[in-house]
């Protein structure tokens, strides 16, 4: 995977104000986080019976107005992305990131405000934040592993890999809380649990083991380098699932294979619960409306 993935494995995290050194005793008041940024995937269908219904100036203006919300500079949140999705669960779908959850909703409702808002049906929504996964090393833990498997804490070889690691760790720590979003055109959204079952709960498993497995986990995603990427948000007691998997990939099938290749692996087929697939294709707003004929 690229810079989004190939640290770290796609599931079973703690959200990041559990990592050491957070600011989880911040008594700040604010509906911004300390670290990340808010996530919303929301997910969309055409009413066509409310569409034929419109007068030629109400639909004209409707979709002046559609592509002035999702392509317009006016009030966007800092990241928004924008996906043609196949299938009847939705016609289009939006990705928006920013520190204000104001702002990643205003999108949604401006939609909804819009001449086309009447016809415009939401069908599924999900709600996050970005976060740096417990199981992401430290420059600490790092240098403890390479110890740990053989290397010589004197040897220039290992002064060399923990500073070189050090180097990365910001901005590996800035594609997970403040991720660009890579250009690759085919994309795919789900969310997920880890299990809490009798003989199958993740949360009562020691911290190692959960370590082993992550890893495990990740070597699978790093075989994908360069061909998918990945962006990780949680929702433990934002939403009704823990967390919210995004791929991003540079061609349909690489989707296909890393979901399948990655459920293989112990984390996910014994500990993992997943919820509904939505797939999408990146586009604009005038490639949504021409592709849901809108547009002629």
């Amino acid at each position: 995977m690229s810079q989004q993935t190939t640290e770290q494995p796609p599931s079973g995290h703690r959200p990041a104000a559990a990592r050491p050194g957070s600011l989880a005793g911040d008594d700040t008041v604010s509906v911004e986080p300390t670290i990340g940024w808010h996530c919303t995937h929301t997910f969309y269908r055409f009413d066509r019976a409310l569409l034929a219904g419109l007068s030629t100036a109400d639909r004209e203006a409707g979709m002046a107005a559609f592509r002035e919300i999702l392509d317009g500079n006016a009030e966007q949140p800092l990241r928004l992305q924008k996906w043609i999705v196949p299938g009847h669960k939705a016609d289009f779908g939006l990705m928006a990131l920013d520190p204000s959850p104001h702002k990643v909703d205003a999108v949604h409702q401006r939609l909804l405000a819009s001449p086309l808002g009447p016809a415009i049906v939401p069908t599924y929504s999900f709600v996050g934040l970005t976060e740096v996964s417990e199981y992401l090393p430290t420059v600490d833990q790092f240098a403890a592993k390479l110890i740990k498997h053989g290397e010589d804490p004197e040897s220039p070889s290992y002064k060399a890999k923990v500073q070189g690691y050090a180097a990365r760790e910001p901005m590996m720590h800035k594609a997970r809380l403040e991720p660009d979003f890579p250009n690759w055109p085919c994309a795919c959204f789900y969310p997920m649990n880890k299990k809490r079952k009798v003989g199958e709960n993740w949360f009562t498993l020691p911290f190692s083991e959960r370590s082993r497995l992550m890893a495990e986990h990740g070597a699978s995603g790093m075989k994908f380098g360069g061909k998918v990427s990945q962006l990780i948000t949680v929702s433990v007691g934002l939403d009704d699932w823990e967390w919210g998997v995004t791929l991003w990939a540079r061609r349909p099938e690489f989707l296909k294979e890393i979901v399948y290749t990655m459920r293989f692996d112990e984390a996910s087929a014994r500990y993992a619960e997943f919820g509904p697939f939505y797939t999408g294709y990146i586009a604009t707003a005038d490639q949504i409306l021409r592709h849901c004929r809108l547009l002629a």
